[in-house]
């Protein structure tokens, strides 16, 4: 990219880039699963944040500051190890955030629902329903960015603000509990090692992530080399803090084999509520995991749409990745494409198997499509100097897609499990090399 590249506006100063770095890691849905594998997980998140989130921080920040300007990922990789790669790590980041969303939007959806009554249950159930509710959820989140980032900016910050009432809700709920009947599950944190919890550890690693989707705005930041470095410092600190208090907080008030992975806050609010006599807390819960939901689909959405709209710029995709709308000033062509791509993967998906199966076999897609990036940042963060980080992140990194293969109990199919994740991927870097090959020789001279 030169000069004459379309520039995105300087709209993010340090509080709107920390509260998107959050919005943009904080996963709400990430609780439950941690307090139903255990208080053990609180030893995990520490090891996460430490071998991992800080890692990507230092990585992130030197990067950014090496390579300004829109693209992040793809910009270091493309400059350290060349465009095929660059190309390769963009359009593998890329589909696994459209992964992302079918399985962010079927969890945060069902558990808004279940939270709020015996009266709603029934919907959370219905997968028509969340089908199209999840639809809505991410096209109003897509749709706020697409219009500019003054307006779509504060679909992430108040998902953030969202989710920091929910964690100090949850805190303070729990506190209340506590002194009334003491806790319902002993925080012992040494964590359980077994067959059973190796897919777990990958999405705990997984919910580290986010702070590279930072650098994707850096066109779009004030003063990018101090203010991203601040913002990624805080948001790190938060987001440890947040997902140990909440698992914490949820142990208290239900034992780990009464959380289950999807509906858990709901059924932590219910149990508080019933206990505290406070019939407002679990309809509370519902709106506030719906917000932080849509702050985390503009958040992600926004960022990953700057990827192709680089790689447009770039003429490594059509001419039209690489436009910027003449009246709002987004790559308004990426972000629908995501959106198109988000909302096809949330339909296909569901094919031949239960629900239940069907989000997880998109959270283990997620997982590798979402990790196999993180070889290169790592790399480029080798290239800048940063050793330990680089060696600490790629150690994170091949673990969590290792443990990502595993079946939970809720898979049935074990074989049609594994062959979704086998041709899911594989069709990944088959897309990618295609649409490299046929950028190429559309570029080549006749």
């Amino acid at each position: 990219m030169d000069d004459r590249s379309p520039q995105l506006k300087r709209e993010l100063g340090l509080r709107d880039i920390t509260f998107f770095a959050i919005a943009c890691i904080v996963g709400t849905r990430w609780i439950p699963a941690a307090a139903h594998a255990g208080p053990g997980a609180v030893t995990l998140w520490l090891l996460a944040a430490v071998l991992f989130m800080v890692p990507l921080a230092i990585a992130v920040a030197a990067l950014s500051v090496k390579y300004p300007g829109t693209g992040g990922l793809y910009l270091w990789t493309r400059n350290d190890f060349g465009r095929w790669h660059g190309f390769l790590c963009f359009v593998v980041y890329w589909i696994g955030i459209a992964f992302w969303f079918p399985g962010a939007a079927m969890f945060y959806m069902s558990a808004g629902i279940y939270a709020l009554g015996p009266s709603y249950r029934y919907l959370a159930g219905s997968r028509p329903f969340l089908l199209a509710i999840s639809l809505v959820a991410i096209w109003v989140a897509l749709g706020t960015n697409l219009i500019g980032m003054r307006i779509g900016k504060w679909t992430q910050n108040l998902g953030a603000a969202a989710t920091w009432l929910l964690g100090a809700m949850l805190g303070a709920v729990a506190a209340a509990v506590f002194s009334r009947r003491g806790t319902a599950t002993p925080i012992h944190i040494a964590p359980t090692w077994n067959w059973d919890t190796l897919s777990f550890w990958s999405t705990i690693a997984y919910a580290m992530t986010g702070l590279e989707m930072a650098g994707l705005m850096g066109g779009e930041i004030r003063d990018p080399a101090r203010t991203l470095p601040r913002a990624g410092w805080i948001a790190s600190a938060f987001t440890t803090a947040f997902y140990i208090s909440a698992t914490v907080a949820l142990l208290v008030i239900l034992p780990p084999g009464q959380i289950s992975e999807m509906n858990g806050l709901a059924e932590a609010g219910e149990s508080a509520s019933r206990t505290l006599h406070l019939a407002w807390l679990t309809p509370v819960v519902a709106v506030l995991v719906m917000a932080s939901a849509v702050g985390q689909f503009g958040g992600l959405g926004t960022s990953v749409s700057r990827l192709p709209f680089a790689a447009g710029v770039d003429r490594l995709l059509p001419a039209a990745f690489g436009r910027v709308h003449a009246r709002w000033g987004t790559p308004h062509i990426a972000i629908v494409t995501l959106g198109v791509l988000a909302s096809f993967l949330l339909v296909a998906i569901q094919l031949g198997d239960t629900m239940r199966a069907a989000y997880q076999t998109l959270v283990s897609l997620m997982v590798i499509t979402g990790f196999l990036p993180f070889l290169y940042i790592f790399g480029s963060a080798w290239k800048a100097g940063k050793r330990v980080s680089a060696i600490s992140g790629w150690a994170i990194t091949l673990l969590a897609i290792l443990c990502s293969v595993v079946p939970t109990a809720e898979v049935k199919n074990v074989w049609l499990f594994e062959t979704k994740l086998a041709v899911g991927t594989a069709a990944v870097i088959a897309t990618a090399w295609l649409l490299y090959r046929r950028t190429r020789q559309a570029a080549a001279p006749v």
